[in-house]
């Protein structure tokens, strides 16, 4: 359990999703109603969602969760690289955090144990990415992930407008 200003954080490791589907789903259409760059556009159908979750549930991903007040409060997963040029390192994905418990420490907190666990995994680097100006860019630097450069015109926003993506790295 983590805590940040008296918020207490549990982080879970998500093996099957049915139980918390409905959560799930809930905080995805949310973050991505909110304006989130996370490969999904608004509307975001809750059937869409559902299809989603389930498909995170795999031996290659690393799918875990923090919950406050027994609540999915955000999440993030591992991808692990299966390629056999490739087992030294896993790609970050999908960290979002419930509207409703931003600015709390929960991004950071789901960040360091993803680092935690891809340690675990024997992994020695992370990848991700993510659209250029969004407030995440920030969260990355500060827990010493490096740009590696952008690209233009990566995503497409709600309003069709091509976004920027820049890439990070962290040797661990």
């Amino acid at each position: 359990m983590g805590e940040k200003r008296g918020l207490a954080v549990e982080i879970i490791t998500i093996k099957r999703v049915d139980k918390y589907i409905e959560e799930l789903s809930d905080l995805l259409i949310k973050v991505v109603h909110g304006g989130a760059s996370i490969g999904f556009l608004p509307p975001l159908k809750k059937d869409v969602s559902d299809a989603f979750w389930r498909s995170c549930v795999t031996p290659d991903i690393i799918f875990i969760a923090a919950k406050v007040d027994n609540k999915i409060a955000g999440t993030v997963q591992l991808h692990l690289c299966t390629k056999p040029n490739g087992t030294h390192r896993a790609e970050v994905a999908k960290l979002m955090v419930h509207p409703n418990f931003r600015l709390q420490g929960i991004a950071r907190q789901l960040m360091n144990e993803i680092e935690n666990r891809a340690k675990q995994e024997e992994r020695s680097l992370l990848v991700l990415d993510t659209r250029e100006g969004d407030s995440a860019n920030v969260l990355y630097q500060s827990l010493g992930f490096i740009e590696a450069g952008r690209i233009p015109n990566f995503a497409q926003s709600e309003t069709g407008n091509l976004d920027t993506t820049i890439l990070y790295y962290k040797t661990i």
